[in-house]
């Protein structure tokens, strides 16, 4: 036996008031029961959507991915496909999957339908390449947007201040611990320096002494491992600082932020 329109108004009222409180899951149990008898399918976008959002807010990526999609194929207007499509894509970007992101909104971009909204998806192909840490191309985009000139100053200088990996490898290349320096590691430096120095100048003077096999041992395989680790660090450090700077950006724009975000 089905909802009469009426019932079902206050039924959603009730699961959109859980939703409200925080209690995701009593509302995605609600919003499952109202979908389920719903006879004439004439709510389905609505109780889809509140699902999705509600499994979303619970942590449930890609549980919310399932019900969006569910919802945008009872999309009642271009309106609220388009709504549902870009929710869709604000949760794969938050689950990582950049590549899927991109090519839904390239397709949207394809779409003669969406083609008011260009400017909306210049903005969330942003905030893809925001979260994928493409700071140059998510700075250039939001460039276009005179509303996101907040989020362009950030990726900016977050692209000012991250350190580059192969520069800080190369560095180490050509003298072992200047990639750790570039970083601030400086213990780890001097360390991977003077190590390297020191059994560089034992290998030369093994093989000086005609001592070959001292310097096979020292050269190859103790040398190399110092030299080799000394690369692998300054690697290494670029990537956790830059981690760093990353995590602290995107805890700022979470925080602060006051625009749209996924």
């Amino acid at each position: 036996m089905g909802f009469t329109q009426i019932q079902f108004e206050k039924q959603y009222a009730f699961a959109q008031s859980l939703f409200a409180q925080e209690k995701y899951f009593d509302a995605i149990t609600e919003a499952k029961r109202l979908a389920l008898f719903d006879s004439t399918n004439q709510n389905l976008f609505r109780t889809n959507k509140l699902i999705a959002e509600s499994y979303r807010a619970g942590g449930k990526l890609s549980e919310a991915v399932q019900y969006f999609t569910k919802a945008e194929m009872y999309a009642n207007n271009q309106e609220d496909l388009f709504k549902v499509k870009i929710e869709i894509i604000k949760v794969n970007i938050l689950r990582r999957a950049f590549n899927l992101a991109n090519h839904q909104l390239a397709e949207m971009g394809k779409d003669s339908r969406f083609a008011k909204d260009s400017l909306s998806l210049q903005y969330w192909r942003g905030w893809n390449y925001l979260f994928s840490a493409d700071w140059e191309a998510a700075a250039e985009l939001f460039g276009r947007i005179d509303s996101a000139a907040e989020l362009k100053n950030i990726c900016e200088e977050v692209q000012k201040k991250k350190y580059s990996v192969s520069f800080a490898k190369g560095l180490s290349v050509v003298l072992p611990g200047a990639g750790q320096f570039y970083t601030g590691n400086f213990v780890s430096a001097a360390l991977s320096l003077g190590w390297n120095v020191l059994l560089g100048y034992l290998t030369v003077q093994a093989f000086s002494a005609e001592r070959v096999f001292d310097g096979m041992v020292v050269g190859s395989l103790l040398w190399l491992r110092f030299y080799n680790g000394n690369l692998s660090n300054a690697e290494k450090f670029a990537k956790m600082k830059n981690d760093i700077i990353y995590n602290e950006t995107l805890d700022y724009l979470q925080k602060n932020y006051q625009g749209l975000k996924p």
